[in-house]
């Protein structure tokens, strides 16, 4: 495996934030390097950022691209990262502010903001996914471990996570969830068709006030694997072509 060369940016290299270096980063073709871009430069802009390696902003420096955003390696930023398009990395994905995309995130390994992650269309991570506020896909969301947010998540079609879901708020999904372990919302939890989980579900745990009846609320077409241990089960019903919550993330009922 051949050791890729780093491409570094300074302030120089910008002038009211656009990019205008000496190196070729409109997008038309891959840049076989690591790129790494200086501290304390606000929000750099890049018509379409595709690179070979990994794509590290510094403190105080945040990347947003008017099309996609892709990494063979990881991509970082010590603000956020924002792309018309979609983000794409082969490792992980790590902003200390919100990550945004027009279009999906899809990361080898870990998806991690300070703020939010918002996506136009689905959200997938190798590993896990956590926000500092709230998690946010147009379609599905899915983790191949955990997925954790210190607000709300919401998909509009199904959420799937390796392991626990845990959210300050509540969780909602247009289709089915499933978890590999428990669910954890501070308000209500509502799934469009089959609710899967393998441990425990705990829906309306607020500690600085009581809990409405319908933050308490767990709604779904089918409860399935696990048992609610907090919170009222209220099942509706299922059509007999409704999606497994696999299906309505994206996936596979392997």
């Amino acid at each position: 495996m051949s050791t890729l060369r780093t491409v570094r940016l300074a302030a120089a290299d910008f002038r009211d934030g656009q990019y205008v270096g000496a190196h070729d980063l409109s997008g038309a073709s891959v840049l076989d390097a690591h790129l790494e871009i200086a501290a304390d430069l606000g929000w750099v802009h890049f018509h379409r950022l595709r690179v070979e390696g990994s794509v590290c902003a510094q403190a105080g420096t945040g990347i947003e691209a008017g099309w996609g955003i892709k990494a063979g390696w990881g991509i970082k930023a010590g603000w956020g990262i924002k792309a018309g398009e979609g983000i794409e990395a082969g490792w992980g994905i790590k902003a200390g502010w919100g990550i945004k995309a027009g279009e999906g995130i899809k990361a080898g390994e870990g998806i991690e903001a300070g703020w939010g992650i918002e996506a136009g269309e689905g959200i997938e991570a190798g590993t896990g996914i956590k926000a500092g506020e709230g998690i946010e896909a147009g379609t599905g969301i899915k983790a191949g471990e955990g997925i954790e947010a210190g607000e709300g998540i919401e998909a509009g079609t199904g959420i799937e996570a390796g392991e626990g879901i845990e959210a300050g708020w509540g969780i909602e999904a247009g289709e089915g969830i499933k978890a590999g372990a428990g669910i954890k919302a501070g308000a209500g939890i509502k799934a469009g068709t089959v609710l899967r989980v393998g441990l425990r579900v705990f829906a309306g745990l607020i500690l600085w006030r009581l809990p409405t009846e319908d933050e308490q609320l767990v709604v779904c077409g089918r409860f399935e694997g696990g048992v609610v241990a907090y919170g009222r089960l209220i099942e509706r019903g299922l059509s007999s072509d409704t999606p497994t919550p696999v299906e309505a993330a994206g996936g596979t009922d392997a």
